[in-house]
């Protein structure tokens, strides 16, 4: 029998996302900035453009940055645009500022000419937080997101609190050899007529330059990227690393992160119980897979709020 070729599945996975995007989107809000304008004081469902580098990158913010509480940014994965994180939104910013960004060629923003990579992609966060008067926010980024936030927490410490790295790596190893060999293949060919191909033509601003963006994800996902055992303690804020159980992420990895981070405290686990809010958290989804983990909103959410919001584990009853 003739072994199926894994790339129509791994398509149809990258469609999947899409089609939550397609659902997900809404339409922006008639006060949109101009490319490249400053936003010092930006309003509830205010949306926008930041020049960085020649690229106008798009946000979004829900809820009030004058609140007083820290705002959460979240970064969406490789072929997504923050319309397609808004189940993950609308139950994050109901305690919290969220600001939502499309990365550089991807979404509403430009820039899609340039190479990618999670440095560039993160001093394109941390301006955007610039021109929104953001002195610092806590990240949470899945996938592409997620390695684009340990890259703003590293390159930028000051602008970020705690990090939520969801279904992501800090480095190229990090992914099973067979997802890294089997996004090599992709072509744009493949998601002809797709909703992520549609998608893609709908947000843009280069619209027919969607050859052009699956390049930059092949050579991104090609490129040995990294940050030190040394670079990845010094983070300064906390950090909550979640992944499912069938992810493209190794747990070895996964495992690996969390340490770096200050998990695995002998003390806490020979205690038998936290008596405060712990310095990283990890969580492994069961039967997930690391597009199935976006249908698990409630359960992230469930975790992610009590992480932001610093609280210890309650007690047991007994």
């Amino acid at each position: 029998m003739t072994r199926r070729s894994p790339l129509p599945a791994l398509a149809s996975a990258f469609a999947m996302i899409a089609v939550a995007a397609t659902i997900a989107a809404v339409a922006q809000p008639a006060a949109a900035q101009t490319p490249g304008a400053s936003q010092p004081a930006a309003r509830a469902g205010q949306s926008g453009h930041v020049d960085v580098a020649g690229a106008a990158i798009h946000y979004q913010v829900h809820g009030d940055l004058a609140s007083g509480r820290t705002p959460l940014l979240i970064l969406h994965g490789a072929f997504m645009s923050a319309d397609a994180m808004k189940p993950l939104i609308d139950p994050l910013a109901a305690s919290r500022p969220v600001i939502a960004i499309d990365a550089r060629g991807h979404g509403r923003s430009g820039g899609v000419d340039t190479p990618l990579s999670y440095d560039r992609m993160a001093d394109d966060a941390a301006t955007v937080l610039d021109k929104l008067g953001v002195a610092k926010a806590d990240v949470l980024g899945y996938s592409m997101g997620g390695s684009t936030a340990v890259a703003l927490a590293v390159g930028h410490p000051d602008k970020v609190g705690k990090q939520v790295i969801l279904s992501a790596t800090s480095r190229l190893e990090g992914w099973y050899p067979e997802v890294l060999a089997g996004i090599a293949k992709l072509t744009p060919d493949i998601f002809a007529g797709s909703p992520i191909d549609t998608e893609y033509r709908r947000l843009s601003p280069a619209p027919d330059k969607f050859p052009t963006l699956v390049a930059n994800i092949k050579s991104l996902d090609a490129t040995p990227f990294g940050w030190s055992d040394a670079a990845v303690r010094a983070i300064p804020g906390k950090t909550m690393v979640i992944i499912g159980d069938a992810d493209g992420v190794t747990l070895d990895h996964a495992i690996a992160l969390f340490k770096l981070r200050g998990g695995g405290d002998v003390a806490a686990a020979t205690q038998g119980f936290l008596t405060a809010a712990p310095k990283a958290r990890l969580a492994i989804l069961p039967a997930t897979s690391h597009i199935g983990i976006m249908g698990e909103i409630p359960a992230i959410t469930a975790m992610v709020v009590p992480f932001l919001d610093d609280k210890a584990p309650p007690p047991p009853s007994f």
